[in-house]
């Protein structure tokens, strides 16, 4: 079965940098996409950034472009999300999630399998 697994949130000061990994099993690598998402309290889940695996795609929200960058390594099927230049906005929790059509969209419905998500803390 498809299995995602997303690790490396922690506490950062305002300014800093945190590396996100989302471990992904089970699926085949030949038309898909990974998305990382977004939940902050009393907040909607919003996207943040996706990849797709035939042209290695990326895509982002306004709010973290140019600040955050999505990368894959095929050997490992993992999918990274550096964070750099760090804002106490970004403090969420984050997901990674897979669609296995490969579509790349921002809308939490059209993708078919979640990870656990990791928590993201930006101090002041």
């Amino acid at each position: 079965d498809v299995q995602l697994q997303a690790f490396g949130g922690g506490l950062v000061q305002a300014g800093g940098s945190l590396r996100l990994s989302c471990a992904a099993s089970g699926f085949t690598f030949d038309d898909y996409a990974i998305g990382w998402f977004r939940q902050a309290p009393g907040k909607e889940r919003e996207g943040v950034s996706c990849i797709t695996s035939n042209d290695d795609r990326a895509y982002y929200a306004d709010s973290v472009k140019g600040r955050y960058t999505i990368s894959n390594d095929n050997a490992k099927d993992t999918v990274y999300l550096q964070m750099n230049s760090l804002k106490p906005e970004d403090t969420a929790v984050y997901y990674c999630a897979a669609n296995l059509v490969g579509a790349c969209t921002s809308i939490p419905s059209e993708y078919d399998y979640w990870g656990q998500g990791t928590q993201v803390t930006v101090s002041s």
